[in-house]
């Protein structure tokens, strides 16, 4: 029933597919920014666990921590051009409704595909782009499109040894102040032995690869640690 509806509903016009396109658009950048907070939130009650496992000289939990808030701050990162990618597809659409009130229809667009063919790489909004794919591609904006994704993640030893310099800034931009009071001796020694969970953590960190973590793993694994 629902099929024959479709095929009775009018074709909408160019303008309407935009209204609709950019309205699916802005619900994206919605969800974007939610999850942010999301992040952002829990990022808090980590920093103060940083400052606490400090106070403790457990520097191994300490170390954990900050690498937590590495890769969720890496994953925040990715949101924010996720976000600006869709906005941009949103304007470049604009300019073809433009064009479409001279001939009549949509026209083909090599940046708006672009864009589209990035999206589909990000976890966080891969599935909605693909319909906006198809639909795109049948309006005629879009030529059908191979998928021919290439992976462009670093090694993964790359990555940890790129975390390490960052973890090493961040416990100095929380806890600084608490860790320069302890004795040298310690510290180091606390540094240089992380805990049996810590380690496990980390062998998993690397498998799994920091770039290709979505946002609720990253959320769990901060509400994880901390805990």
């Amino acid at each position: 029933m629902e099929t024959v509806k479709n095929l009775l509903r009018p074709k909408p016009n160019p303008q309407q597919q935009l209204r609709e396109w950019q309205r699916r658009l802005r619900q994206e950048c919605r969800n974007i920014e939610r999850q942010i907070r999301d992040v952002q939130r829990e990022e808090k009650n980590v920093q103060k666990a940083i400052k606490d496992a400090a106070k403790r000289n457990d520097m191994a939990s300490a170390k954990s921590l900050a690498k937590e808030i590495v890769r969720s701050r890496r994953a925040v990162n990715r949101l924010y051009e996720n976000k600006a990618q869709l906005n941009s597809v949103s304007m470049h659409l604009g300019e073809l409704v433009a064009t479409a009130r001279t001939v009549g229809h949509l026209s083909k667009s090599a940046e708006v595909m672009k864009l589209v063919n990035n999206l589909m790489k990000a976890p966080e909004v891969a599935a909605t782009m693909q319909e906006f794919s198809k639909e795109m591609t049948k309006a005629g904006v879009m030529e059908e499109m191979v998928n021919d994704a290439v992976d462009t993640a670093l090694d993964s030893e790359d990555i940890e040894e790129e975390i390490e310099e960052e973890v090493d800034k961040v416990l100095a931009a929380i806890a600084g102040e608490t860790v320069s009071q302890l004795p040298d001796a310690v510290r180091k020694e606390k540094m240089k032995q992380p805990s049996v969970s810590t380690a496990v953590e980390e062998r998993e960190a690397v498998a799994e690869g920091a770039e290709d973590e979505d946002l609720d793993e990253i959320r769990e694994r901060l509400a994880r640690v901390r805990s």
